[in-house]
């Protein structure tokens, strides 16, 4: 069977190209299909493959991707998936599923969100509303009005659509009105695991891209007050002003830890801090695979990570009074780092190839799976 997969854009590594790395690796013939490729921010990550470019593939769109976003559907539209595949899987957060192919082609798309730009364009920066009214306004308007009509249109293009979480499958039918099925994304537990060796430190840490919604500012605004150690992982476009905000007493800030660097700080934190409401939420997963509880904001993806008192803690509001309250009872309590790491095992990598495999097959029996149906449960069939 020839296989092809469509992903946004690589130029950076996050949950979403972690995602993509499995499908490499399960299909490793595949073609991959992606709007732009920088081959040094994703360290030569898939290298390897055979990797087919938009007309926007330009360094200038590598490192100001998101001044772009307007022209990205355009540029889906235009990057034309041969007519040869047997089956394509787009790996999505918003462009993806939208590169044009044959209407033959069996497609199965991996949704991570409905393009957050469109939707939920308040996610994206603390200013949004503040470009209401005025020339700006207007224009910025009709920007977002055009996304969400291409996403929408877009979104009719998978023959199954597959949500990262119960959460997102929710968005889904909410946008889309589409019933999608729900497949957590894969966790590296092999990888990212306990080490009985390895003694827990005293700091605790935060990991993600430093955007608005990621709410590191929170974190930081709540260890400023409390006082204890903090590695911040990461880079973004609120950098300078993160650091800004960061007290005298020892907040740490990481960029572009390897794997390996990454693990050893997962394994070494007295817990993750997660204060943002996320898709899914990888980082969270790995912290646990790792033996690391996790203090996360109770919405989103977290729910179906987290469980209260066993693998971390929740807290209710996104308040640093909050947060800070949730810290102080983790410190009060013993935990099961052992436990803790297994409770991560449900997302392992082997689990979600063997199901994404038993999905394909019935995508590919049209007897089992008809586009006007409801997606069978995992695991189940009709």
């Amino acid at each position: 069977m020839k296989i092809a997969l469509l992903h946004d854009y690589l130029n950076q590594w996050g949950g979403a190209e972690r995602v993509l790395h499995v499908l490499a690796q399960m299909f490793p013939e595949a073609d991959i299909y992606t709007l732009f490729y920088d081959k040094e921010k994703l360290t030569h990550r898939f290298a390897g493959n055979n990797i087919k470019t938009s007309f926007i593939d330009h360094p200038v769109v590598h490192n100001n991707h998101r001044l772009f976003i307007p022209i990205m559907p355009l540029a889906a539209r235009l990057l034309k998936v041969k007519n040869d595949y047997d089956l394509i899987i787009s790996d999505s957060a918003g462009f993806a599923k939208g590169f044009r192919h044959s209407k033959k082609t069996k497609h199965i798309c991996y949704c991570h969100t409905p393009l957050r730009y469109a939707w939920e364009p308040e996610y994206i920066t603390s200013k949004y509303k503040d470009l209401s009214g005025g020339v700006v306004g207007k224009l910025a308007s009709a920007a977002l009005s055009y996304l969400k009509s291409w996403d929408l249109e877009a979104s009719k293009r998978p023959d199954l659509m597959l949500a990262n979480s119960g959460y997102i499958a929710d968005k889904i039918k909410k946008y889309y009105d589409i019933e999608a099925q729900v497949l957590h994304p894969p966790i590296d537990t092999k990888f990212f695991s306990y080490d009985p060796k390895i003694k827990k430190g005293k700091y605790f840490l935060a990991v993600g891209r430093f955007m608005h919604y990621k709410k590191f500012d929170l974190i930081i605004k709540a260890f400023n007050k409390l006082k204890l150690p903090l590695k911040v992982v990461g880079d973004g476009p609120e950098s300078s002003f993160l650091t800004s905000m960061a007290s005298d007493f020892p907040i740490e800030f990481i960029k572009n830890p390897s794997d390996e660097e990454l693990r050893s700080l997962y394994r070494s934190a007295k817990a993750l801090i997660f204060p943002q409401v996320e898709d899914f939420g990888m980082v969270a997963a790995e912290a646990i695979a790792c033996g690391t509880p996790v203090l996360a904001y109770a919405q989103g993806g977290a729910l179906e990570i987290v469980e209260d008192a066993k693998n971390g803690l929740f807290f209710s509001e996104q308040t640093p009074e909050s947060l800070a309250s949730a810290v102080e009872k983790f410190l009060k309590k013993r935990w099961d780092k052992k436990k803790i790491s297994l409770s991560a095992e449900k997302f392992s990598a082997d689990n979600f190839k063997k199901e994404f495999l038993n999905i394909i097959e019935r995508v590919q029996n049209p007897e089992i799976l008809r586009l006007t149906d409801s997606p069978p449960p995992l695991g189940k069939e009709k």
